[in-house]
């Protein structure tokens, strides 16, 4: 998560270097070229089933394709403070359905974890300068109610993504989840993606962006996807859901440290409470 908000942070010039669906094509196609390799069922691994098919397309479909679909259109037709703050549900929703589906039990201390990570975002995201920092403002006339709902569709479908990655973990290894999705995703974003490289002068991107559009497919596509596959494999699906706090927290710190963007005093506080559900959702338990 922690790597997932540096990439959002560095991936600004990207976005207003290629369109967000043909940079999306771009993504999943250099990562598809990276690890076809991963593709391949290791010795041991037993044949896919069509239920895990399903769950294959699914992760995909909700956690890479409709997941950014959604969050673009909703934050075009409200504003980012009241994205931010719908976001802060994430956690909640990824313990609630954990439960529903998974049949994880909720803590009290992953409970109280669970509302610090809420607390934490929400407040980084009503801080005064966060609106600023993206550069985006609500629209003067739209809908603003059909953007809020926009973006918790965004959050069920992250929330989708922890908990069917979770029951991938049991019959599939992290590595081969991470191409399986991959793919599908570069399936998904095709049509539009050629429909946008058509008209597109690819002469007039640096070789500066070409590196930084290689480093984000890898990491967005490879090393994020595998390194939280493979810590869903012992994280119940509730636990894990609240390290989503480190996006935005992680976010803002490349956008001061690198992009020397202003980090306001409402900003650092809003870090304490985050991070503390953190500490409280990790710390070893008493054993009897």
């Amino acid at each position: 998560m922690s790597l997932v908000g540096s990439y959002v942070a560095l991936s600004k010039p990207l976005v207003a270097a290629f369109p967000v669906l043909l940079l999306a094509w771009l993504r999943f196609g250099i990562a598809a070229l990276a690890m076809p390799h991963w593709l391949q069922r290791p010795p041991g691994e037993p044949t896919m089933t069509s239920h895990t098919r399903r769950l294959v397309f699914l992760e995909s479909f909700l956690g890479n394709f409709l997941f950014s679909i959604c969050m673009l259109f909703g934050v075009s037709l409200t504003s980012a403070v009241s994205a931010g703050v719908i976001m802060a549900s994430i956690p909640a929703v990824v313990a609630l359905g954990s439960w529903m589906f998974l049949r994880e039990r909720i803590t009290a201390r992953v409970g109280l974890a669970i509302a610090c990570a809420a607390l934490g975002i929400g407040l980084l995201a009503l801080a005064p300068t966060q609106a600023a920092a993206h550069g985006v403002k609500a629209p003067s006339t739209g809908l603003p109610w059909l953007g809020n709902l926009l973006v918790f569709c965004a959050v069920v479908c992250e929330a989708s993504y922890a908990v069917i990655g979770k029951s991938l973990t049991g019959q599939l290894g992290p590595k081969r989840i991470s191409s399986l999705i991959n793919l599908w995703g570069f399936a998904l974003s095709t049509p539009l993606g050629v429909w946008f490289a058509w008209s597109f002068d690819f002469g007039a991107v640096s070789s500066g962006l070409w590196a930084l559009l290689v480093v984000y497919a890898l990491a967005a596509s490879i090393w994020t996807v595998w390194l939280w596959m493979t810590g869903l494999k012992g994280v119940p699906a509730s636990q894990a859901g609240v390290f989503t706090v480190m996006l935005p927290v992680s976010a803002a710190l490349v956008g001061v440290l690198i992009l020397d963007e202003p980090l306001s005093g409402a900003q650092l506080l809003a870090f304490a409470p985050a991070l503390l559900g953190v500490v409280l959702a990790t710390w070893p338990s008493r054993r009897t």
